[in-house]
């Protein structure tokens, strides 16, 4: 499986709004854009981090799966995001392998791109998001 680079790292927070002032002001990143993702009961916020970006989530009901992060791990890294290109044929390729997955569909994601969440168990306990961006764009960006 070609991994084209580490697209974002999501970090759970309460309110984006009350971590912009850190990701903002103190570290001056900049601010991409912020969306809701109302299929996933989140809002989310990017911040520009040299190559990589920064995906701050927070809930935007109880019943998210954020929601639940921040309730039994509280804030702090959800899950590492990684580029790839043909995304159906990854989850493809991790089925054959015997993979625990998330999601073994693709699905909408922010930020315009395809998504599907590699289980945990698979990757010592960190929780893989596969990102590809949708046609006409660059998983570069």
């Amino acid at each position: 499986m070609l991994i084209n680079k580490v697209d974002h790292i999501g970090i759970a927070v309460h309110s984006i709004e009350d971590a912009l002032t850190f990701y903002k002001d103190v570290l001056q990143l900049q601010l991409l854009g912020v969306e809701e993702v109302s299929t996933q009961q989140v809002k989310v916020a990017f911040l520009k981090a040299g190559e990589t970006k920064i995906e701050l989530l927070e809930p935007m009901s109880d019943e998210s799966a954020i929601s639940k992060f921040l309730s039994k791990k509280g804030e702090g890294i959800h899950h590492v995001a990684l580029g790839v290109d043909d995304i159906s044929a990854r989850l493809k390729e991790l089925k054959e392998k015997g993979i625990p997955l998330i999601d073994e569909n693709v699905r909408s994601g922010a930020a315009n791109s395809n998504i599907a969440f590699i289980h945990p168990s698979a990757g010592n306990r960190v929780l893989v998001e596969l990102c590809e961006k949708k046609r006409g764009e660059s998983n570069e960006s």
